[in-house]
């Protein structure tokens, strides 16, 4: 047996993982696959920006044979039929229909799209069934010509999520670049019918990636150039949501303006728990889930009777709220009857989404909101407009908890640079009172149901700030592999050791693998049997400079529990095993949560006193002197 002191040389045939010429094929294979994922990426962005403009012609398609009998791709809203009672009858169809292609095609095409995405992410290695990409958005289409209160950018994120997780299915890519290529699809359809690309990166990261690095944004943000490219070349140009210039507000009104997002913040959270509280009421009826949506359309097509303007998908609603010209009354009737439409047609398990309902909800409690104030205090220097748009943000950062998002998506699709201080204090607002008071989100609440747990947070990879160097055993034992089984036994009883485990090398020092206590005292083995005979071969070896998180990504490909490390001069200086990773891994957690005080406030008062008494004392003995 040796102790490791100076470092002993190693076969430089074995350690290829060292080798400069290895490092950078590894670089050039990365930024391959990274080209490659892009350009699967644009090529999905491409195809869902072309799906897009389809979604929303079969919407319109549906919703004129619907509410008008033409046959006719222009929009025209459902506000404005005159069917009469008839009106009531006309979203139940739609919902039968839905319930028979959920039952018969995919049960995946009902809900909103965004918390089924993401559950296929966290538990099925990104794959979503390829039939999806054309059930979800015939299904959607169809409930919202119908009249379903949902917009159409829920459907075409799940559509594109589908694309982009079939492409990987059909492709030879790993699973987390899979996730990439959904995550893709997905916000490229949020990019190209809203044309908010930054809107849609931030999306991606805060919903679907789970995290932040090159190989996952570069992608993303590529698919969600495309996909805004796709929307200016396929929509009308401009901002999705034109409103009134906003003035830059004071600093009286950035105040109330805050509290305007901490009140919709509580909002939120009442919206949310009614929502699945109707889907549980809906969960506890006596009748087969496939009539579910045809239930909620009959209570979607009642409350469409009496207020047309809930129909459909009511992008014309947003743009009115935020013009700041529409009587409260008509506000509140929106607000409070959009919600129960939505509420009820969500619960009932349709195929629908929920981020234009969320805004048309929100657009209209903010401008409540600033109306209320306004009546009291006239000289609060708040506008309609802009309380309207802090309200459609606020809502959908504390109901989705898409923070950052929220704000940034009612920039882009309104142009508004002045409201940028004012969302930042309204949406983190309402993201604290979600935050606080809300275990699961809209988007999160159903799969948490089913034991799913999402990330709460995109902290550094602790294994990645640490390198092998810092948490490696210095004082290593190394075994000759020609010693026999009784030599080594002697040898370590006469040198007491805590290692368990052991580096071989040959009689030349060459390292040839590893070994460890329960091989060596194993009563069946002969005395005289060398180490030879029981070494666990490896050639794997790991350089000193490697970070921890690439070593432990290496040891579980090789399944090895220690492995040898080198330095640059490519000798053995140490050893690392799942102990040290996971030593590591706590002692960093431990340094997170220990609080400490560096600056003490009394001890530096007593240092004050301290210096004062030594020089009052020098003074006073200075007339004796």
């Amino acid at each position: 047996m040796k102790q490791k002191e100076t470092g002993i040389p190693i076969s430089p045939s074995l350690n290829a993982i060292n080798s400069h010429q290895d490092k950078l094929t590894l670089s050039r294979t990365t930024k391959n696959r990274l080209l490659y994922i892009s350009a699967l990426s644009v090529t999905v962005a491409i195809a869902i920006s072309i799906i897009a403009k389809g979604l929303i012609y079969l919407i319109n398609i549906v919703t004129n044979i619907s509410f008008y009998g033409l046959l006719d791709v222009h929009f025209h809203s459902p506000a404005a039929n005159h069917l009469g009672l008839w009106v009531i009858i006309v979203p139940a169809i739609g919902g039968i229909i839905v319930g028979l292609m959920a039952l018969y095609g995919s049960k995946a095409i009902r809900g909103h799209g965004i918390p089924e995405a993401m559950e296929q992410i966290l538990t099925n290695q990104s794959k979503i069934k390829p039939s999806i990409t054309f059930l979800k958005p015939i299904s959607s289409a169809i409930a919202i010509g119908t009249g379903g209160p949902f917009g159409a950018e829920g459907p075409i994120i799940a559509t594109g999520g589908a694309l982009g997780s079939t492409l990987g299915q059909l492709l030879k890519i790993t699973a987390n670049e899979r996730k990439v290529i959904l995550a893709a699809g997905a916000t490229a359809g949020m990019s190209a019918i809203f044309g908010t690309p930054i809107a849609a990166v931030l999306l991606a990261i805060e919903l679907l990636l789970f995290e932040f690095s090159p190989k996952s944004i570069l992608p993303v943000a590529l698919a969600c150039i495309t996909g805004a490219a796709g929307h200016h070349l396929l929509f009308e140009p401009g901002p999705v949501f034109p409103m009134p210039n906003l003035a830059v507000p004071s600093n009286g009104a950035l105040a109330i303006y805050s509290g305007i997002g901490l009140f919709i913040g509580f909002l939120s959270l009442g919206i949310t728990k009614i929502v699945y509280l109707i889907e549980d009421w809906f969960d506890k009826l006596p009748i087969h889930w496939m009539w579910w949506p045809a239930l909620g359309g009959l209570g979607v097509g009642l409350i469409g009777y009496f207020a047309p303007h809930t129909l459909g998908v009511g992008y014309d609603n947003i743009i009115s709220i935020l013009s700041g010209t529409i009587p409260l009354l008509l506000i509140l009737r929106l607000c409070f009857f959009k919600f129960l439409s939505w509420a009820i047609a969500l619960g009932s398990g349709t195929s629908g989404g929920t981020l234009a309902p969320l805004l048309t909800i929100g657009g209209a409690a903010g401008a409540i909101t600033g109306a209320v104030i306004l009546m009291f205090f006239p000289n609060s220097g708040i506008t309609i407009p802009m309380a309207a748009l802090l309200g459609m943000s606020s809502m959908f950062a504390g109901a989705s908890r898409a923070y950052l998002t929220s704000i940034t998506f009612a920039l882009e699709s309104t142009m508004q640079s002045n409201a940028l201080l004012p969302l930042l204090g309204a949406c983190t607002a309402s993201y604290l009172v979600s935050f606080f008071l809300m275990e699961n989100t809209i988007m999160t609440e159903k799969i948490a149901r089913r034991g799913v747990v999402t990330p709460v947070s995109f902290e550094p990879d602790v294994l990645s700030k640490l390198s092998v160097v810092d948490v490696m055993n210095k004082s290593f034992v190394i075994l000759n592999a020609q010693n026999t089984v009784s030599e080594v036994k002697a040898t370590l009883l006469a040198h007491s050791t805590n290692t368990h485990d052991f580096i071989v090398v040959d009689k030349k020092g060459n390292y040839t693998g590893t070994a460890n206590l329960a091989d060596i005292y194993n009563d069946t083995l002969a005395d005289k049997l060398t180490l030879a005979n029981i070494v666990h071969p490896s050639t794997l070896t790991i350089n000193s400079n490697t970070s921890l998180r690439q070593a432990a990504e290496l040891m579980a490909k090789h399944s090895a529990e220690l492995v040898a490390v080198t330095s640059a001069e490519n000798t053995i200086i140490g050893s690392l095993s799942c102990k040290e990773i996971i030593a590591a891994y706590g002692l960093h957690n431990n340094e997170a949560d220990e609080t400490a005080q560096p600056i003490s406030l009394k001890r530096q008062r007593l240092k004050v006193l301290s210096k004062g008494r030594r020089l009052m004392n020098s003074n006073t003995k200075e007339p004796g002197n």
